[in-house]
């Protein structure tokens, strides 16, 4: 299978990795295969996006539009829309 090319929304606080771009492109057929893309290309970016159970728990991703709840696993079309926000506590 083809791994899909998908748009990815950089935190500001991470864009210093990313060139300070706050758009890039990474290919992959799930949040991890990109997270994986992103890294090769932004070394070091990982350590920010996931600790050793998946997602960071000071991050969230969304992937078009939809929170997701399968973190690593979630599937990544192709041209879709993948945002890294961070995640947002309080009572």
């Amino acid at each position: 299978m083809r791994d899909c090319v998908a748009e990815v929304w950089i935190p500001r606080q991470l864009q210093g990795l990313t060139l300070g771009q706050a758009q890039v492109q990474a290919a992959g057929a799930t949040v991890r295969q990109v997270i994986h893309s992103l890294e090769s290309t932004y070394p070091g970016i990982i350590d920010f996006l996931c600790d050793e159970n998946g997602i960071a728990p000071n991050m969230a991703v969304v992937v078009d539009g939809e929170t997701s709840y399968l973190g690593l696993l979630e599937k990544v079309h192709e041209n879709s829309e993948i945002h890294f926000l961070p995640a947002i506590g309080g009572g």
